[in-house]
């Protein structure tokens, strides 16, 4: 039988040291807090960032700058996983508390999102831009007063006719085919991360850029903005 320090020698082997220096980078998923909004279309950005975050090992728990944050490591670099505590349209007060702590650049924020412009499956990576009707992404943009910050624009796709409400649709959840199409797209959102903090967006925008779900590579088809 172990003794307990052998196991506590076991517990200890099994986690990741704990990132050292400054925090270089910041990752930052937009999304709503609460159950109630786990899996909705809106929170896509959280839930690229949770799959980054299990690629990398890291826990996204701590509370701080009004989000709930996690150091990774990315690149050989300390990076800051975020997931904004406020709701969808106040996003800025954690981008920008963090950004002036750590004293990080804005074109070193990366920015993961949805977009009902795109259908879902599809990706965007952009190194700039406007709020394109996006709340988070605007008010990110008022509280820092920059535009040029890289960003990934997840397609949720659009609403299914004009007269459906907005909120209805950016706050219901995905069918299971949406979802499997989705959860291919996040595969890709760690090489993303690394091509950013390496500072090789056009890399990435040439590599993962893409109109709509990845086709299938055998027999079997795949399965097959804006916001509040």
């Amino acid at each position: 039988m172990s003794t307990l320090d052998e196991l506590f020698a076991k517990i200890a082997a099994g986690r990741k040291a704990a990132p050292a220096g400054p925090v270089e980078y910041l990752i930052v998923g937009l999304g709503n807090p609460g159950a109630k909004y786990n899996g909705t279309r809106h929170n896509t950005g959280f839930m690229a960032l949770d799959a980054l975050a299990e690629k990398l090992g890291a826990r996204v728990e701590r509370l701080q700058f009004k989000a709930l944050t996690g150091d990774a490591v990315i690149g050989e670099k300390r990076v800051l996983l975020m997931k904004p505590g406020t709701f969808m349209n106040l996003s800025g007060q954690a981008v920008q508390e963090a950004a002036a702590y750590h004293k990080v650049p804005m074109d070193r924020v990366l920015v993961l999102m949805d977009d009902i412009s795109l259908p879902v499956g599809a990706l965007r990576i952009r190194k700039k831009g406007s709020a394109g009707g996006h709340n988070g992404l605007k008010n990110i943009i008022y509280l820092t007063g920059r535009d040029d910050f890289p960003r990934v624009k997840i397609g949720v796709g659009e609403k299914p006719h004009p007269d459906y409400d907005l909120a209805d649709w950016v706050l219901g959840k995905f069918s299971p085919e949406d979802a499997k199409s989705l959860l291919s797209l996040f595969a890709d959102i760690p090489a993303i991360a690394e091509c950013f903090v390496q500072g090789r967006l056009d890399e990435a925008m040439s590599k993962y850029n893409r109109s709509g779900p990845p086709k299938a590579k055998g027999p079997e088809p795949s399965a097959g903005g804006h916001q509040l």
